[in-house]
């Protein structure tokens, strides 16, 4: 599964480093990052955020704090892992049941580390609660759309879309759901061999695919291109239809 992330650090070297650690983690997503607590619980009330990597000595709202509010919210999932030189504060991150504690300077490893153990939580925290929003069914997924739950039957996608920080599921028998997420998160919840990544923005469904040309896949009325670095993936498509 993939981790939504946010990083936060009043210091924009800090915030760009462990940043770029998300990014270069392939089951970790940045969803954002922020200069400040506040803006950070902002996001977390309103999306789904499994993972904040939070720096801990900043104005206005500490990270500390954040995380005492955090803990005191039963419904909540979000996890911290604090980002601090400070190692003072590491008794106060198990008292708000911090999943980690990176003490700066601090590499990749000490950070890959502490990732697979969120991964690890989480993927106990699926098999354990059945939540739909974690849910790994080989038959659909939910994803957030509109402030809900929405339930996206596999046999029904026809193609998704990606643009900016979103996706768009193109549906069979019904219009398009449109949700806050990467192409990429959505492609590690879909069965293998039933859907196809083809571009960086696109992935098709093989069952629903009415016609291929030389450098295109046709779907009803709309052409989807092959992207340069797809080019095996759509040979594996056409091997399908020889």
């Amino acid at each position: 599964m993939t981790l939504n992330c946010i990083t936060v650090d009043d210091e924009p070297l800090a915030l760009g480093l462990v940043s770029s650690f998300v990014e270069q983690t392939p089951f970790l997503h940045l969803h954002g990052r922020y200069i400040n607590a506040l803006d950070a619980l902002e996001v977390i009330t309103k999306e789904n955020i499994h993972l904040v990597y939070l720096d801990i000595q900043m104005p206005e709202l500490t990270g500390m704090e954040l995380a005492k509010v955090l803990s005191q919210n039963p419904d909540t999932r979000t996890r911290i892992v604090f980002t601090t030189a400070y190692n003072q504060f590491a008794v106060q991150g198990y008292e708000v049941d911090a999943l980690g504690y990176l003490l700066k300077p601090f590499g990749y490893n000490q950070f890959l580390a502490t990732a697979m153990k969120a991964k690890k939580y989480f993927e106990n925290l699926r098999e354990a609660s059945n939540d739909p929003e974690l849910d790994s069914s080989e038959n659909y997924l939910f994803v957030k759309s509109d402030y809900k739950l929405v339930r996206i039957d596999f046999d029904a996608i026809l193609f998704i879309e990606s643009f900016k920080d979103y996706v768009r599921i193109h549906q069979a028998n019904g219009s398009p759901v449109v949700s806050h997420s990467s192409l990429k998160a959505i492609e590690e919840k879909l069965p293998a061999g039933k859907f196809i990544r083809i571009h960086r923005s696109f992935i098709v469904s093989v069952g629903k695919v009415d016609s291929i040309s030389k450098s295109a896949v046709h779907i009803g009325s709309v052409d989807i291109p092959v992207g340069d670095l797809y080019k095996d993936a759509f040979k594996e498509l056409l091997a399908k239809w020889h």
